[in-house]
């Protein structure tokens, strides 16, 4: 009875047909972001505790550790570890640390948590539904990324931009890290 046209006013028929006109998604949420060079890449929103924009004086350099990791953050009492996710990844332009916030990524697995410290989010689509079937093997890929790609998605043919899907457990996991 509810659903019947009758009963609706304009305003609600209108409202119905644009609801019935949303597509439902399909595939997963990705959380999608830059490092320094430009390349845009994206991790599974399950694997994101949260994303934060720390002061660069809010995160402590830590001396004698790998220079990928640029010191320590205390996210809510808890010290987290911030590494420069371009450098570990071999981008050859360190992140600019010159600057009023910086958008660090935490990643958890197993009760550890790394904030990857990123250029920028996607101001277009900070947050997009992307199907992991349609991601193809990576390609032109630099030997130092490939064990932490999980596949890629053609964006732009015409530039072949593409957009490259990370494993955050691969990332946090690494050997890496000890160097």
């Amino acid at each position: 009875m509810v659903g019947n046209p009758d009963f609706l006013t304009e305003a609600d028929a209108e409202q119905a047909a644009e609801f019935q006109e949303l597509e439902t998604p399909e595939g997963e949420l990705f959380l999608r972001f830059h490092i320094p060079s430009g390349s845009e890449f994206a991790l599974q929103a399950t694997g994101v505790k949260e994303v934060i924009a720390p002061m660069p004086d809010d995160i402590t350099p830590i001396p004698n550790v790998s220079p990928l990791l640029l010191g320590t953050l205390n996210l809510r009492g808890q010290v987290v570890w911030v590494a420069d996710l371009g450098q570990f990844l071999g981008d050859g332009i360190p992140l600019n640390l010159d600057r009023s916030e910086i958008p660090v990524i935490a990643v958890e697995d197993q009760d550890i948590i790394l904030g990857l410290a990123v250029e920028k989010l996607n101001e277009e689509k900070g947050m997009d539904w992307l199907d992991v079937e349609k991601a193809r093997m990576p390609t032109n890929v630099p030997d130092g990324m490939a064990p932490f790609l999980r596949g890629e998605w053609l964006v732009d043919p015409e530039t072949d931009r593409v957009l490259r899907l990370l494993d955050q457990v691969s990332i946090i996991r690494s050997a890496r890290w000890a160097a």
